[in-house]
């Protein structure tokens, strides 16, 4: 393998690792949707709300209502904006601004796309806690997990220190976790939506930073990435075959 083929190789695997990880919970969600179909998440459905309707308390009941607005439309918003004046401001990242809009954007959309398309009607109805409208995928599961996905992204890939990567990757990962379980307590969403939710947010989000990566690679090497990809599947089919003819 000569020394253009090595040096493009990472990449070239983090982009194949990357969409064959899409892949698979693409088909995830089909299987999750064709289980909704069937009428076949009840019980799964039932035993997880039951879970919850046995810990619930008044104390709760304030910190899940809490939790549940970090994951809606108006504060991601918000935070969306400062952080893109952030990334303009400190790091002039274009690529980086365009493609998060497009994550955060793109999953707002594909959200309404599936709410429409599998019409799935909610638990109970609370304007209060923006529980309106069809429940398959939950929105707040997927939007939460794509915008601070994708600011876990820029955490991972800034020059902080290791400990302090760690310690917000630990911050944001629980915070995904518990918008998703906010739905859930409150009422405004199935277990099973909120998994689907989370399932379409991770495919969507890894499309995204693929894209974003590639673009990156596009711009800042002189590597092509599409001679790369073309070069080290050419070169890793060839070392296969000495191998099998040895």
């Amino acid at each position: 393998m000569d020394e253009g083929n090595k040096k493009a190789g990472l990449p070239v695997l983090l982009l194949l690792t990357g969409l064959g990880i899409a892949s698979l919970f693409v088909w995830f969600f089909a299987e999750l949707a064709e289980e909704l179909l069937e009428n076949e998440l009840k019980s799964f459905d039932n035993s997880v709300i039951s879970f919850f309707e046995i810990i619930e308390t008044s104390a709760l009941d304030v910190f899940y209502i809490t939790i549940t607005e970090m994951g809606s439309v108006w504060f991601l918003t918000l935070l969306s904006v400062v952080l893109i004046g952030l990334l303009w401001i400190k790091e002039k990242d274009k690529w980086g601004i365009l493609f998060f809009i497009i994550a955060v954007g793109g999953s707002g959309l594909l959200t309404w796309l599936l709410k429409q398309f599998y019409g799935r009607g909610r638990p109970s109805i609370n304007e209060e806690i923006d529980a309106i409208g069809f429940s398959f995928p939950s929105g707040h599961s997927m939007g939460a997990l794509v915008f601070y996905g994708f600011v876990l992204y820029f955490i991972v890939r800034s020059s902080q220190k290791e400990a302090v990567k760690i310690f917000w990757s630990s911050v944001l990962g629980m915070l995904i976790i518990l918008i998703g379980t906010s739905r859930i307590y409150l009422g405004a969403h199935f277990p099973s939506d909120v998994l689907a939710g989370f399932i379409a947010g991770t495919i969507w989000l890894i499309l995204c930073l693929l894209a974003l990566e590639w673009v990156q690679w596009q711009s800042n090497s002189q590597v092509k990435p599409v001679r790369a990809v073309r070069n080290f599947l050419a070169s890793c089919y060839r070392s296969g075959k000495k191998k099998i003819e040895r």
